[in-house]
Order: structure tokens, then sequence, then C-alpha cells
């Protein structure tokens, strides 16, 4: 359920602006100073994102991401992660072990420093401008500790100098001291942890799926480790999958490439080392390393898929390193079609030209990463765009030299792009406006009155009577109803020209007001709350998909943003008498009957639509802020995403008819 944020907003405007009584008795005294792991479980979210499934599942990833470290550094080959009964989850690899000797300055063991103090690790430039690891991902410290506040109890055991080591935690706080026992001729960490339920009280429960695909992605990124996961929740279903790839990111492009018809079958390589100067904390000029890996290879399709990491994590907003590939993509595929004097008389490829149909993976290993941008997930280091950008350049240009046909064929490809983006140049500019009022096609819009955008919201509404009872029963005063005709256009198989060609698709562009593809700008979005609501069967949920196709392809940022959110309509009313109740599922229906209505003659009415609902409705049901369920739309994992819609949107039929048979158990209740 969801505030009133009009509501909130205009009292924390009315307490700043006429003085609130309250501040009266803010004091030193109302200071709360936190220590040790105090202020992560305090604020979790600032440390994990969320205390939601997103949350939980990056626990997994910070204490996965030191073993990772591990083999960067040279010294883990194998990973196990394994989720247990009661969601317990362990994280094993071969490593050197962490080290349990005295720490000079705490004189307890180094072990619980990792784990109790934030910012403690190997992770930090010492003197000779190198720590223990030369490049690592994760919370760059923090990671081990921040696992250990939010988990119920955690236990570390090391295998080091032919001895075994345990140490246990709960809550953050040491339990007993470290213990050696036993002998061991092997060397490395296990990891094994219990999330509290006090942090995660909505969800404690892993997904198998979710951990599998990373630790494949994971796998793939780094071709020196075999990664395995085990779910033995059940013990007479034990699930197993083991990942190594010696091809690395090769072999994720190919993968990405599945079902696609590609071009250039030999994919395009590249594997250097860049240098740069910098000068570390004692003002000495130290050289660091950067290593640059880069895969591409272009299919048949209109999609780009380029997907960037740095130290294994997946910067979704690109970066220095982005910019430097692309750079490097369109300057040298230039330069072989002028040279080959493959351009007819006033052709010309644009960057944006050399991007149609490319499936590439970035992946560089820097030893002092700089983060920016929305969510932090954006390379900031600007001395890395010219290494990329002269590195794989170097390997294109190569590459199409000694394959003059594929390089033809690319570059055709290039222009065919082109072409239809000057087309589509020529349909976006329909979509310019200085108001909603513009244009006749924009006339379906019933804006509201708020000019605020933090404060705007926009329902896209399946069908003219939905629309209808959606703006009779609305807020106007920041409510804004979008009614949309039929199926909108499946934008997964299109060329965004085409795409601009649908008059749904141009009422939503021209509404929303960011522009679209290499236009997009978040600061112009009018609505900061995008709305869709469709119908509670089938057919709904299909337009939903299409919708978020559209936003996934075109106008991601604003999923990036948080903006997307889809509204859950009821399926069912049930009245006895002047007792009324919406009920939202077929599993609630049943609960209903059998408790609140048991030995009650009532009335059911099935909503086959939101159009069968009058204005007053729909408002208590799907629109009033304070009743409402909302499900904001995330973009946890762009590849996954990527690969979901190609599969279930895309051309090809096989990998979706091979899902719907996997999942048809989970459906019931169809329509047909």
């Amino acid at each position: 359920m969801e505030k009133d944020l009009n509501i909130e907003l205009e009292k924390e405007i009315d307490d700043m602006t006429t003085g609130n009584p309250d501040a009266e008795g803010y004091d030193s005294g109302k200071i709360k100073i936190l220590k040790g792991l105090e202020p992560v479980r305090e604020r979790p979210g600032m440390y994990i994102g969320s205390t939601g499934v997103v949350g939980l599942h990056h626990l997994v990833w910070e204490i996965v991401d030191n073993s990772v470290d591990e083999a960067l550094a040279g010294f883990a080959k194998h990973i196990i992660v394994e989720i247990l009964p009661d969601n317990i989850v362990q994280v094993t690899d071969d490593g050197r072990g962490m080290p349990v000797d005295l720490h000079p300055e705490t004189k307890r063991p180094a072990l619980e420093a990792i784990f109790t103090v934030l910012h403690a690790g190997g992770k930090f430039d010492d003197e000779n401008g190198e720590g223990a690891y030369k490049v690592s991902g994760g919370l760059h410290g923090v990671g081990a500790s921040v696992v250990n506040a939010l988990s119920e109890w955690l236990e570390v055991t090391v295998l080091r100098n032919n001895k075994q080591y345990t140490e246990r935690f709960e809550r953050g706080k040491v339990i007993g001291d470290l213990v050696e026992h036993d002998t061991s001729d092997h060397t490395g960490t296990i990891v094994t942890f219990k999330p509290d339920y006090e942090i995660f009280h909505d969800t404690l429960e892993f997904d198998y799926e979710t951990i599998r695909k990373r630790m494949q992605q994971t796998a793939f990124l780094n071709s020196i480790l075999t990664i395995t996961v085990n779910d033995k929740r059940n013990p007479d279903n034990i699930i197993s999958n083991t990942y190594h790839y010696d091809g690395g990111v090769k072999e994720y492009v190919k993968f990405l490439n599945e079902g696609k018809n590609v071009i250039n079958t030999n994919i395009v390589y590249c594997n250097n080392i860049g240098s740069y100067k910098e000068l570390n904390s004692d003002g000495n000029e130290v050289v660091r390393k950067i290593d640059i890996e880069v895969a591409m290879q272009y299919n048949d399709g209109y999609n780009q898929t380029i997907f960037s990491f740095v130290n294994n994590v997946n910067t979704h907003e690109g970066g220095y390193h982005e910019e430097g590939f692309k750079m490097a993509l369109a300057r040298v595929l230039k330069k072989y079609a002028d040279d080959n004097k493959l351009l007819k008389k006033d052709e010309e490829m644009s960057r944006e030209d050399t991007l149609e149909g490319l499936v590439a993976i970035i992946s560089i290993k820097h030893p002092n990463p700089e983060f920016e941008g929305q969510t932090k997930t954006k390379l900031g280091n600007t001395e890395v765009r010219a290494l990329v950008s002269q590195a794989f350049g170097e390997s294109l240009d190569r590459f199409l030299k000694e394959n003059p046909n594929v390089a033809k064929t690319i570059i055709d490809k290039c222009l065919l792009a082109a072409r239809a983006r000057i087309n589509a140049r020529k349909a976006r500019e329909a979509t310019r406006r200085k108001s909603p009022l513009d244009s006749m096609m924009f006339s379906k819009l019933a804006d509201c009155r708020c000019k605020d955008p933090s404060k705007s919201e926009m329902y896209l509404v399946e069908g003219d009577s939905a629309g209808g009872s959606a703006k009779s029963g609305r807020n106007s005063n920041y409510q804004a109803i979008l009614p949309l005709r039929g199926k909108v256009l499946n934008v997964q198989k299109v060329q965004l020209s085409r795409a601009l060609e649908n008059n749904e698709i141009l009422s939503m562009i021209q509404a929303i007001g960011t522009g679209i593809g290499e236009e997009f700008d978040i600061t112009k979005a009018r609505y900061h709350k995008i709305v869709i609501m469709t119908d509670a069967d089938v057919d709904g949920e299909h337009i939903c998909i299409l919708l978020l196709t559209f936003f996934y392809r075109f106008m991601r940022g604003l999923i990036e943003a948080g903006y997307i959110y889809v509204a859950k309509p009821p399926l069912y009313r049930i009245q006895f008498g002047k007792q009324l109740d919406y009920v939202y599922s077929d599993e609630e229906l049943e609960q209903y009957k059998a408790t609140k209505y048991a030995n009650k003659k009532y009335d059911v009415q099935r909503y086959k639509g939101l159009g069968e609902m009058d204005p007053s409705q729909l408002w208590e049901t799907t629109m009033d802020p304070k009743v409402r369920t909302l499900v904001q739309v995330h973009l946890d994992d762009a590849v996954v995403a990527d690969q979901t819609f190609e599969m279930l949107m895309g051309e090809e039929v096989e990998p979706r008819k091979d899902f719907i048979q996997a999942n048809a158990h989970f459906a019931d209740n169809l329509d047909i």
C-alpha cells in the first residue's frame, strides 16, 4: 500500500515555511551516535539498496565478491555457493584463507576485524600504492561486515597454516573467541550465514534462479574460475549447476546471441593491458595497470545489447569504458568504409548506426575505480576512455582487414541502420511539442493540473471504456489519464522508425516528454509515476508486457529512475448486504469464502475488465493512493532482463515454446 505522497509533501513544505513546533527540542541530546555495526542495522538500505528481495540477494553477492577477489589475485580457482535448509547460505572458496593472526592495532584476530569493522580489509592502498588486492569489486572493504551485521548469525571457517579455525557472530557481534581445531591439507574460506528476520521481515526466501544466473555471469567474466551453485533446501530434489568458461567474455557474447542470426561468425575479441600514471597517498607517482577485455558480434536484429563491467560489477549506467568502446567502433568502421570506398555519395554513418544489432561485453579490471551516476554504477575514471578506445580499436581494425567479406556485410548493415535513422528522425520531429495540446493525436490525454513532475502521475489505461471511468474517478489535481487502444506494437521485432509510426507509442512519447533513444533526457519527464493499468486477465498481462518492452527498449532510463509502476486491480467483488470487499486473486477469494463469508449468502462479481468498474469503484480499488497497490518496476539485472525480453517477445519461437512448457504448471484459471 502507498501513502498519499501529496499530503506528505504538503506537510513537509508547511513545516519548513511556518516552523515545526517539534523542532524547539532539537539539541545535542537528540543526536544519536551509532557505534560499530549499528549504522548498518539502523539504515540497511544505505548499504545493500533495500531490505526486500534485492537486498537479501545482495548479501550473497558481497560474500562471493570476496572469493572472486581471491581468484583475481591468483589464489582461488573454485567457488561453491549453496542454499541450505532454512534459507541459510554457504560460500566456499579454495583461496589462501582469511588471515587469522592478531591485528597490530586491535590485538584481536584479523578475521574478526574483517567481519566487525566497517572499511577493514585488504582492499585499501598501502604505502607502496598497492593493497592486498590489485583489483576488487563489492563494497570496498565493508561487504563482509555488512553481511555480518544483517545476519541472525554468521560463522566463518578458515583453512590455513595446515589448520582449521572457526569464529561465530550473531547480529554483527562476536560470540566467542576464534577457535583453532583440527588439521587440514587445504586452504580456503567458508562463510555460512542466515539473514536476520528482524531486517528482512518481508522475505527470507532466496531465489535459486537469481543466484544461478548471477554466478553464471561471474563465471563468464572470469575464465580462470569454476563456480558451482547448489540448492539443498529439499533433500529429495537437490539442484546443482557448475560453470566454467575458458573463452570468457567471448563465450558470453555467444551465449547472448543464441537463437539469433549472426553476421560475423568469428567474434571480435580484444584482451589487452593499458597503463596510466597517478599520485598515491604519499604524493609519489605510480603506474597503474588496467586489464581490458572486449568481445563483440553483430546479429541481423535491430536492438543493441552492450553490457559493461568493472571488477565484475555491472556498470549498467555505462561510463568511460563504454564511451571508449563506442568511439573506437564508430571511428574504425567509418575509416574502413572510407578507405575501401564502401560509401556512396552523400552517405554517412553515425555512431548510433554502428550499434544496431550489436552484442558486446566490455570488462575491465581497475585498481581504483570511481563510480558515479544515479545508482553509483557508472564508471567515472576518465583515463579509461582513451585506453579502451586504443586497445579495442586496434583489435577491430585487424579483424576487419583479415575478414574483408564480413567487414563489408557489417558496413552494409550500418548503412541500412543509417537510412532507418533518417526516417526515424523525421518521425521523431512529430513528437516534439510545447504542450500536450499541440497535436490532434494528443487529444486523448486528460492531463493533470499539477505541473510538478515529482507530484504528478500518469495512468496508461487499457481501452477507451476504462479510460473514461479513470478520467471520471481520478484526482485531476495530480493524476493524468492516457487511454490506449488495442495492443501496443511489439517493439522487440522492429526498428525505431517503424515503432514511431504507431499512434499509441507516439502518444506515450509526447505525454512523457523525455524523448527516446539517443535524445532521451530523464530531467524532462513530466511525471515521476507512470502507472500501467490493464485488465486483471491474460490479455491485460500481455499488454502490460508489451508496454514494459517498449520502456525497456527505448526509454530504459524511466525504469532505472524508478518511475514505472504496475497497478493491481481487483479480480472479484464480494457483496453481502451492505458489506463489500474487493479480492485480487483466486486464492484470496477462497480464503474470504472460508472465513469472513462462511455460511452466508453472498454475491460474487468477477471483473472481466477495468471497463466494468464505475469511476468510484476504480478510484477506491486501484487509484486512491491510500489503498491502491502499485508494483514498482526495477531493473536489477540488465543481462537477465534483456534475455527475458528477447525470449518472450523476439523472433525465435522455440525458446518461447520451451519457456511456456516449463512454466505451464504455474498458470491456472486462464480465460480461453
